[in-house]
């Protein structure tokens, strides 16, 4: 059952005391006053049975608990002992000095029935209301894209320590596998959770053990029972089929035989690096430095600092790159039902917004997204590579859509193929120029993007002064909100899985938000929320 506060304050009551010390313009003078305005008992009632059970933790209080315990970057634990002790949280959350708070737990239970309800994300889109009706975003013109990888809450693993881990997890989870893996498992006491104990500096016994893990498990996935399966264990069961083939490949003996496993000496696209916590990946800012984790996603309003909008998705994969993602979020960030109706509320619908990102975001499929949409990037563009150093790059290479044909800068002209190549081949034979062109024996080839026109117009629009001046002046704004988004220790996550890493992710923002909005002067003004 949903509980509810008593509008009537105790003797001893926080904010009645000493409330007049807090901070003018503060989080936790704001909350203290408005705490219910901005999260109503109605904003909550989905998530409990009407006069069941024993009433919860009053609303406004635990939401303004999860906004404060975000945006300092605090545990469970921590939060509850604040929440207990310190009475700038009492006065925020409406206690009285004697009350103890709630136990730590508490917080674990409210994320669950927020994760699992079909509003995950309402105490974010309970700001952004607030957001919207201030009006502050009229007129705003320009949004920015950015993304930052945040570092996960698990260790990252080794081969040999997920395939230990993923035959464990079978057993806990498949019924009858514990008996499947005490029979046909033989590399190792999967009992045991540590790795076996061989001589680790001695690559044969390395491979020998390699070879005997991937053996077992596949054993262990043909003799598991034919039997329905609930969702964790299927999920146990995939993850190992997944662990044991991502790795390795076929060994081939010195007479040619196959029927050994040895480590790929490859990467397997979107791999998989911790069975602890699956989602996590690997994710490489520059060729020299890697992060494991996630990555965020962010779209800002330059001029105020406001994060419209945010996701988390796996720091790797195909479908989670900052482009994809960064357009997803841009088209549905302002025209979302749960803002406001208000006509001050902002809008794109007509002219469309000046879009600013780094050059991840200035792919083919990117622009023409933006241009479809109806908004203008100001986008730094995607580097162009010379196939030799400081030779000939694609523009300088002349592209007729109409005609089908590029002409190289030779003087050389080629069809294009419909699978949008160009083959100069041996009419790069004796040209003087080919030693700026190719080193290529075969000679000098090219591949279309499908939105090459796109991209070469975008290359010499970036050239203009203007451009570029636009650019250098809003995207310290984007910087300092990245900054914001992870100072205190918040760059490294608490949670397992891209559900709760991006319930978090959206709470965190809320309370950036709230704090950027009363940097601007945010207020309650008959019944209403406006910017002074």
């Amino acid at each position: 059952m949903q509980g509810r506060s008593d509008l009537q304050r105790e003797l001893l009551d926080v904010e009645s005391l000493a409330g007049h010390l807090l901070p003018a313009g503060g989080v936790f003078g704001f909350l203290a006053a408005h705490r219910h305005d901005l999260f109503p008992d109605e904003l909550f009632a989905d998530l409990f049975a009407a006069g069941r059970g024993r009433p919860s933790v009053p609303v406004e209080v635990v939401a303004s608990v999860i906004v404060l315990q975000t945006l300092h970057g605090l545990s469970d634990r921590e939060a509850a002992e604040a929440l207990t002790f310190d009475l700038r949280w009492k006065a925020a959350c409406g206690l009285a000095v004697t009350d103890p708070g709630f136990h730590p737990t508490t917080l674990t239970y409210w994320r669950r029935r927020l994760a699992r309800s079909e509003r995950p994300n309402r105490i974010f889109d309970a700001v952004k209301t607030v957001v919207a009706e201030t009006g502050v975003l009229t007129g705003k013109t320009r949004r920015a894209l950015d993304s930052t990888v945040l570092d996960d809450a698990v260790a990252t693993q080794d081969t040999v320590t997920q395939l230990i881990a993923a035959v464990r997890r079978v057993a806990r989870e498949v019924p009858g596998a514990a008996a499947v893996i005490a029979e046909h498992a033989r590399a190792h006491d999967y009992r045991d959770p540590g790795k076996p104990r061989i001589a680790w500096d001695d690559a044969a016994a390395r491979a020998e053990l390699v070879d005997a893990l991937v053996g077992d498990a596949h054993r262990v996935l043909g003799h598991l029972p034919e039997q329905e399966l609930d969702p964790k264990a299927g999920e146990a069961v995939a993850l190992l089929a997944l662990v044991a083939g991502q790795d390795v490949e076929p060994a081939q003996d010195c007479d040619g035989r196959e029927g050994r496993w040895q480590i790929a000496r490859k990467v397997a696209p979107d791999r998989v690096i911790s069975t602890v916590d699956p989602d996590t990946r690997h994710a490489h800012k520059t060729r020299a430095r890697r992060q494991d984790g996630y990555k965020a996603h962010i779209v800002i309003e330059p001029d105020t600092g406001i994060i419209t909008d945010t996701a988390l998705t796996p720091a790797a994969g195909a479908h989670n790159s900052d482009a994809a993602v960064g357009i997803t979020l841009l088209t549905s960030s302002d025209t979302s039902s749960d803002t406001s109706s208000d006509t001050s509320s902002d809008t794109s619908s007509d002219t469309g917004f000046e879009v600013l990102a780094d050059s991840a975001y200035g792919t083919g499929d990117a622009l023409a997204a933006l241009a479809t949409a109806g908004h203008r990037p100001v986008i730094k563009p995607w580097p162009l590579r010379s196939a030799v150093q400081g030779g000939f790059t694609l523009d300088d290479f002349v592209v007729d859509e109409q005609a089908g044909s590029v002409s190289c800068p030779g003087g050389v002209t080629r069809p294009v193929t419909p699978t949008r190549n160009v083959i100069f081949g041996a009419a790069c034979r004796g040209c003087p120029l080919r030693g700026r062109c190719t080193t290529s024996k075969s000679g000098r080839s090219l591949t279309l993007h499908p939105h090459d026109g796109l991209q070469r117009a975008h290359r010499v629009r970036a050239q203009d002064p203007d451009f570029q001046a636009v650019y250098r002046r809003h995207r310290p704004m984007v910087e300092r909100s990245i900054a914001w988004l992870v100072a205190g220790g918040n760059r490294r996550l608490r949670f397992r899985g891209t559900r709760p890493n991006n319930l978090w992710l959206h709470h965190r923002v809320a309370g950036l938000n709230l704090r950027r909005l009363l940097t601007l002067g945010l207020h309650r003004h008959e019944g209403t929320w406006a910017i002074a």
